[in-house]
């Protein structure tokens, strides 16, 4: 019976994980065409191709990444193995890279990990990537990423490449937010004339739900002041002395020691947050108990 050859399949992990031919061959001192005369013959003995060229990027096959997903098992315990046998001590942690949207909000992204904080087994080493979203579902497809944050829905697509799994995880409602002592005391928009605001850039979906209820209401906001960036939103509105719309969860701490103040929230209008996987087979543990909290527990 033919035996699968794990040295194929190693060299085929290896370019899958880092992505560059000719870097992994320089790194195992072998020469960019042994390596890919090596994963020809593991495609051989799989019976359909494992890359496929684009732009001059190897990008994993459907089949490809299947055999990613068992080479990254086998080849992961093995590292396991060795440990065990060099130091006698076997390693409790999983690991877990996750990938975040550059400009959301990172009081999100700590409730989001804070399970992980707190681990007495299964320990769980992880990693935080910040990143644009075509970096991130770049990452994703390259398995670089186990899983990825944002609060953008992703565009439908009909490439089959673009197998991605978009979870809901939380639901925020917008709200109308000033430092305390300026609340206009009245219904939007009587009493809001003539105060300045601190907004996400006009094409954000924060913005244009925003716009959207302004020209509901025929009224224009003075805009000081325009930022794409949850972070940098959350210090506008806290220095500033502007009023602002967010998700209350971007400036929960500023609220809680009361140096914001809600005035309102806009109806019917929320951020959603949503967690994008790749199908996997072996679903990494931890994956699956982060995606599997309630809503009210990411809030």
């Amino acid at each position: 019976m033919s035996r699968l050859n794990y040295h194929h399949l190693y060299y085929f992990w290896r370019v899958a994980r880092e992505g560059k031919l000719t870097r992994v061959a320089e790194s195992l001192h072998l020469s960019q065409s042994a390596l890919s005369a090596q994963i020809r013959k593991l495609e051989e003995r799989m019976g359909k191709p494992l890359f496929e060229r684009r732009n001059r990027t190897l990008v994993l096959t459907e089949a490809g990444r299947q055999v990613f997903n068992y080479a990254e098992v086998i080849f992961t315990k093995g590292e396991e193995l060795e440990s065990l046998i060099s130091r006698g001590i076997e390693p409790e942690y999983q690991r877990l890279r996750i990938g975040m949207l550059s400009t959301m909000s990172r009081n999100f992204i700590e409730g989001f990990i804070a399970p992980l904080l707190d681990r007495d087994e299964h320990k769980v080493h992880f990693s935080l990537h910040a990143r644009g979203m075509a970096n991130l579902l770049d990452g994703l497809a390259r398995h670089e990423l186990d899983v990825v944050l944002t609060n953008t829905q992703l565009p439908p697509s009909d490439s089959p490449q673009a197998a991605w799994q978009s979870q809901l995880l939380a639901r925020q409602p917008l709200s109308i937010l000033g430092p305390p002592g300026s609340d206009p005391g009245t219904a939007f928009p009587e009493g809001y004339a003539g105060l300045r605001w601190v907004l996400p850039g006009e094409h954000h979906e924060i913005r244009r739900a925003f716009d959207g209820f302004c020209s509901l209401h025929q009224y224009e906001p003075e805009i000081l002041a325009e930022a794409d960036d949850m972070a940098m939103l959350r210090l506008l509105a806290r220095d500033s002395g502007a009023l602002s719309v967010l998700p209350e969860v971007v400036v929960k701490d500023e609220l809680k020691q009361g140096r914001l103040t809600r005035f309102a929230r806009l109806p019917n209008v929320y951020e959603n947050f949503y967690a994008i996987t790749l199908p996997r087979e072996f679903m990494p543990t931890v994956v699956s108990e982060l995606l599997a909290r309630p809503l009210k527990d990411l809030a």
